[in-house]
C-alpha cells in the first residue's frame, strides 16, 4: 500500500511540476515582454491576471473537497493517492486549457531568462520537499494545500524569483555596461550621434545609416535596440576600430533613461525627431517626456550639434535658448521639406538648406512622416560634409522600415503597413497619407496604448480623424474599440462602414470580403499590439 502511496505521490509530483511550467511560461513571458521591470509587471498582473485565477477556480474547489474528504473520511494509502492523483490532473488540466495563444514575439531564452527559470524550479521544489517530510500526515491535505497554492502563485513567483536574482543581474549588466566603455575609449577617433524622439527615431536612424555611408563607415544599432543592454550589446558585438560613426538610438519609458545611455555612449552629436505623448502611463506628463528626450541635448559636449524636427511642438519649450539645426517640413527654417507630391509609387520633394541651396529628391517611401524623416537625415549628412547632390541616389536606394508606412502590393490590394507601436501623430499621419491614396480607402487598428488618462480620449481622437481619411473602418479587440467607433460617429462616419472585429484574422477576413466597385483596396494596418495587451 505504502509503495502505491509513493508511485501515486510521483506521478503527482510530475503533474504538479507540468502545471506550474505551463502557469509559469506565460507570466515570464510577459515579464520579458515588460522589459523586465517589476512595477510594469504588477500593473499588467493587476489588469490580466483575474481570468489566470478564474481558470484555476476548478482546481480549487475540487482541492478543497479532497483534503475535507481526507480529514472526515478514514482513507487507506490508495484513496490518498489516487486523490493527489486527481487534484494533480485536474491542475494540468486547466494549465492546459488556459494556455495562451501562439504568440506574435515567441519568449526568448535568453541567460537572464535561463537564470530566472533555474531559481523558479529551486523554488517549486519547496513543496515537494516539504510533502516529503510530512510524508505521514495528512498526505492528501498537505499536498492539496501546497500543491494548487503554489500553482496559483505562479504569477507572483516570477518576480520573487527576480528579486532573489537581482544582485547577481546587477553585477553582470555592471560588467557588460564597463566592458562595453571599455570598447569605446578604444575608437578615440569614433564619432556617436545620439537619436531619439517619441517617433520617428528608429527611420531617421535607418535612413542616415544609408547616406552617411556615401562617405563614412557607419555602425547602427540594429532593430529597436535602444535600452542601455541593447546599445551595450551592439557595442560589444560589433564596434570595430574601423568604424567612423556609431548611430546610437536611444529609447525611453522613464525620466532619466536617456541620460543613463548618454553616460555608456558619450555622444558627439544629437538628433530629436519628436516629442510627443508616448509612454504617458510611466511619464506622467508631456512634460516629462520633452525633458527626458532633451537628456541628449543636456550631454553633447562643446561644439556637438543638435539636430531638432521643429515640425514637433511640443520639443518647442525644451528648445529655446539652444543652439540647434533645424529640419521639418511646415516649420521652414534650417533644412525643409518643398513641393512634396505623394503617390501609390512613392514621393518627391525638394529639401532646401539654410545656404539657400535646394536639391531634388525621389523615393520609393510614402507619406509626409517619412518626408520629413528623410531631410533630417540630409540635414545630417548635409552638415557632416556630404554634398546634397551627392546624396540623391542615397535617398532614391532607400527602403521602407519595416512595419513603419511599409508600402506592400499584392494582385489589386495595397497595404500600408505601419504596424509598429503607434502615436497620435504617427498615427494621423498615416492617416493623411492613406487620404491621399486613389482606391477604396480601408483603415484596421486597434488603437493605440500606454497614454494613461488620455487614451480614451486620444483614441477617440484618432476615429474622429479616421472618418475624413477612409471609405471603411476595422476596430481590433476590445481595449479602443469603444473610443475609436464613438470617434467615427461624432464626425458621421457611416455606422455600415464600421466593424468591430475580436483579432486581426477576423479582421482581414472582413477586409478582404468587401465590394469595393472595382476600386483597388488601400489597407492601412495603424498599431499591432503586443503580446502583452
Amino acid at each position: 500500500m505504502e509503495f502505491f502511496k509513493l508511485i501515486c505521490a510521483i506521478l503527482a509530483t510530475a503533474l504538479y511540476f507540468a502545471a506550474a511550467a505551463l502557469s509559469l511560461r506565460h507570466f515570464i513571458h510577459m515579464f520579458q515582454l515588460n522589459s523586465y521591470k517589476p512595477k510594469v509587471q504588477l500593473k499588467w498582473l493587476k489588469d490580466n491576471a483575474r481570468g489566470f485565477f478564474a481558470g484555476h477556480v476548478t482546481g480549487v474547489i475540487v482541492a478543497l473537497i479532497c483534503a475535507v474528504l481526507s480529514l472526515r473520511l478514514p482513507m487507506s494509502s490508495i484513496g490518498q493517492g489516487l486523490l493527489m492523483l486527481l487534484i494533480s490532473a485536474v491542475l494540468l488540466f486547466s494549465a492546459i486549457c488556459m494556455r495562451p495563444k501562439p504568440a506574435k514575439i515567441p519568449l526568448k531564452y535568453t541567460a537572464r531568462i535561463k537564470r530566472l527559470i533555474s531559481t523558479l524550479c529551486i523554488i517549486y521544489l519547496l513543496p515537494a520537499a516539504a510533502l516529503i517530510i510530512l510524508y505521514d500526515w495528512g498526505f492528501a491535505v498537505v499536498f492539496a494545500a501546497m500543491y494548487v497554492l503554489w500553482v496559483l502563485l505562479s504569477p507572483w513567483a516570477v518576480l520573487l524569483a527576480n528579486i532573489i536574482n537581482r544582485p547577481v543581474e546587477q553585477a553582470i549588466n555592471r560588467h557588460y555596461i564597463n566592458d562595453a566603455k571599455r570598447i569605446l575609449r578604444g575608437c578615440p577617433n569614433l564619432t556617436v550621434i545620439g537619436i531619439t524622439g517619441s517617433f520617428g527615431k528608429t527611420s531617421v536612424k535607418y535612413f542616415l545609416d544609408e547616406l552617411l555611408s556615401v562617405k563614412f563607415n557607419v555602425l547602427k544599432t540594429p532593430g529597436n535596440f535602444n535600452t542601455p543592454l541593447g546599445v551595450v550589446k551592439t557595442v560589444r558585438g560589433e564596434l570595430r576600430a574601423t568604424h567612423d560613426i556609431f548611430l546610437c538610438e536611444m529609447g525611453a519609458k522613464n525620466v532619466g533613461n536617456i541620460r543613463e545611455i548618454c553616460d555608456i555612449v558619450h555622444p558627439r552629436h544629437g538628433i530629436i525627431t519628436s516629442v510627443g505623448p508616448m509612454h504617458l502611463e510611466s511619464f506622467g506628463s508631456i512634460e516629462n517626456v520633452g525633458r527626458t528626450k532633451f537628456e541628449l541635448a543636456d550631454a553633447l559636449p562643446s561644439g556637438g550639434r543638435l539636430w531638432l524636427n521643429m515640425d514637433s511642438e511640443g520639443l518647442r519649450p525644451n528648445a529655446a535658448g539652444r543652439e540647434y539645426i533645424a529640419y521639418g517640413l511646415d516649420s521652414r527654417e534650417g533644412y525643409y521639406v518643398d513641393g512634396l507630391s505623394v503617390s501609390p509609387d512613392g514621393s518627391e520633394f525638394e529639401i532646401v538648406a539654410p545656404s539657400g541651396e535646394r536639391c531634388r529628391y525621389k523615393t520609393k517611401l510614402i507619406g509626409r512622416h517619412n518626408a520629413i524623416n528623410i531631410c533630417g537625415a540630409v540635414a545630417v549628412a548635409n552638415t557632416l560634409g556630404i554634398p546634397l547632390e551627392e546624396l540623391r541616389p542615397a535617398v532614391r536606394r532607400l527602403e521602407s522600415v519595416p512595419h513603419r508606412l511599409e508600402l506592400k502590393k499584392s494582385g489589386d490590394v495595397t497595404i500600408i503597413d505601419d504596424a509598429y507601436n503607434s502615436n497620435p501623430t504617427g498615427a494621423n499621419a498615416a492617416l493623411d497619407t492613406l487620404a491621399q491614396m486613389d482606391g477604396f480607402r480601408i483603415l484596421c487598428t486597434p488603437g493605440m496604448i500606454e497614454l494613461g488618462e488620455r487614451q480614451y480620449e486620444l483614441n477617440f481622437a484618432l476615429g474622429a480623424h479616421a472618418a475624413g481619411c477612409c471609405d471603411f473602418a476595422v476596430t481590433v479587440g476590445k481595449i479602443n474599440s469603444e473610443a475609436i467607433i464613438a470617434g467615427l460617429k461624432s464626425a458621421d462616419f457611416d455606422e455600415e462602414k464600421i466593424f468591430a472585429a475580436e483579432s486581426l484574422s477576423e479582421a482581414m477576413n472582413k477586409i478582404y470580403s468587401l465590394t469595393t466597385g472595382g476600386k483597388r483596396k488601400i489597407i492601412l494596418l495603424e498599431n499591432d499590439l503586443p503580446d502583452n495587451y
